[in-house]
């Protein structure tokens, strides 16, 4: 496959790392959110072994944040994702759906609470922030809605705690999974949750100050020789075998939080109020349709970038795959499908036709691993 290059402009911004993690040897790059975003450093493999065993600094400034804060905050926000905010803390991360009045999922993002009448909004890669304009203007509320100059630094790998250790002291080990604090660098101060996209644990800087960040990152670097620290980004092997769902990938504004597996995200005895409470009570009483369910595949090698279709022995559609690769854990390809209710049976066994060769597959539980 030919691969071609990413036109820069104002419109696609770099971010402040951008030259580091080309000195660095980036090989690939996204977009998210209207930013760059690294995809590959050399082999997918080599990183996916380095990130299981070691430390990697990810440049993910393409997570962005959507700020709300003012007399109504709350409330918006709460309008805004079919969870439970109301009993939420100051100083914790929530993982929160985002979701329209028709119930498709909007965005699914981290959600920070830095004060009672403020929060980030950490999103995934879709125009929340105009979403959250157009909710704030219709119902008129008493609110401010900006995106903030932030650009994080993510700090993963089961080696990320003593790298942290080493800038940060003993304090930041003690911090729980999805809390918050700020902690000092070079006279800035940085707010560091404990989180990422990856399961092999770690840490994101939010990082406000450029110039300490900056100088956060070299640190980072010198600091992690020992740990063998390398340049990296969030890894598609190891993002699918621990079923961190990607939004426009495995899901969008066609799917709800309940055939994405996201039910205990979604609150329908309470009393707050959010965009499509109802018609999830709607879906929910008659049962979904379809679901996302993992599939592996007896295949060495896959590109997904468009939905492929999976066929049973009737030569029906029984679903699609949305995101696939080639596991060396299981030795095959893995992804993750939406698959017809019917089928939703593990070992359901299906056929798919990869580059005009066609191989069999079955139908598995997610996470992988």
């Amino acid at each position: 496959m030919k691969n071609y290059s990413i036109a820069r402009s104002r419109r696609l911004r770099s971010t402040p790392y951008t030259s580091r993690i080309e000195k660095q040897g980036v090989t690939a790059y996204t977009s998210y959110n209207h930013m760059l975003l690294p995809a590959a450093f050399g082999s997918l493999e080599e990183s996916y072994y380095h990130l299981k065993e070691n430390v990697q600094v990810w440049d993910v400034a393409g997570e962005r944040q959507v700020e709300i804060s003012g007399k109504d905050a709350s409330k918006l926000v709460q309008l805004m994702t079919c969870r439970d905010l109301s009993k939420s803390k100051i100083g914790r991360c929530y993982y929160c759906p985002i979701i329209d009045d028709r119930a498709g999922i909007i965005n699914d993002p981290v959600i920070l609470k830095l004060r009672e009448d403020r929060w980030w909004i950490s999103i995934a890669d879709s125009d929340v922030i105009l979403f959250a304009k157009g909710l704030a203007i219709g119902k008129k509320f008493d609110v401010k809605i900006f995106e903030p100059n932030v650009d994080i630094l993510a700090v993963q790998g089961p080696k990320s705690f003593m790298l942290m250790e080493k800038i940060f002291g003993k304090k930041i080990t003690e911090m729980k999974f999805f809390g918050f604090d700020y902690f000092e660098f070079a006279g800035a101060k940085h707010l560091i949750a404990r989180s990422g996209w990856s399961k092999q644990g770690g840490y994101e800087i939010y990082v406000e100050n450029t110039e300490s960040g900056l100088n956060l990152y070299d640190k980072l670097f010198e600091l992690g020789k020992e740990f063998n620290v390398k340049a990296g980004c969030p890894n598609l092997i190891e993002r699918i075998e621990s079923a961190l769902l990607s939004f426009g990938n495995d899901m969008d504004y066609d799917d709800n939080p309940l055939e994405c597996g996201l039910d205990k995200y979604v609150n329908l005895d309470t009393d707050i109020n959010f965009l499509g409470k109802e018609k999830l009570k709607e879906i929910k009483k008659k049962g979904v349709t379809r679901k996302l369910m993992g599939v592996i595949i007896d295949a060495k090698e896959i590109s997904v970038s468009k939905s492929i279709n999976l066929i049973n022995g009737k030569n029906s559609k029984i679903g699609e795959l949305r995101s696939g690769v080639y596991s060396p854990h299981f030795k095959k390809v893995i992804g993750i499908a939406m698959i017809d209710k019917p089928y939703c049976k593990v070992s359901e066994i299906f056929k798919i036709s990869i580059n005009g060769e066609v191989f069999e597959g079955k139908v598995c539980d997610l996470p992988f691993i």
